[in-house]
């Protein structure tokens, strides 16, 4: 059986963000176009489907790194902010994009409220994520 730690995480995210744009419960906020990614970030993403790509990111952190809260995914997607002529000095990412994709993951199914540790990947959602793997590596060996 493959799982998600068979194959490149690159492909395996943008796979999974394919899948969660057929969900309706997984929509990019009205704001979303205009948000910096974090403090550390100049501008915001470029890419229109930007926010699908962050949230099938956050769901295999999840898979792969067990529960977790806002809080700590935004340290994972954080960065060095330049202090001009001081040193770099590392930052967290938006904990408000971290929040929301939780959220709104939950609200699909794929994740569930742990007991102090934030939230856990349901079954369903490790389902989601090992057939996205699967097909993966069924691209790459074809």
């Amino acid at each position: 059986m493959v799982t998600v730690y068979d194959v490149p995480p690159e492909k395996l995210i943008l796979k999974t963000a394919e899948k969660l744009k057929q969900i309706e419960s997984i929509e990019p906020p009205e704001w979303a176009e205009f948000s910096k990614t974090g403090r550390h970030t100049e501008k915001a993403p470029i890419q229109e489907d930007w926010w699908y790509t962050r949230a099938a990111s956050v769901l295999r952190k999840i898979y792969v790194k067990g529960p977790m809260g806002s809080s700590r995914l935004a340290e994972e997607y954080g960065g060095f902010a330049d202090r001009g002529a001081k040193p770099n000095k590392a930052v967290k990412g938006s904990r408000n994009i971290a929040r929301k994709c939780l959220m709104q993951l939950e609200a699909a199914g794929l994740l569930v409220p742990s007991s102090k540790d934030g939230r856990g990947i349901s079954p369903k959602g490790m389902s989601v994520l090992d057939n996205a793997a699967k097909e993966v590596f069924d691209e790459m060996n074809a």
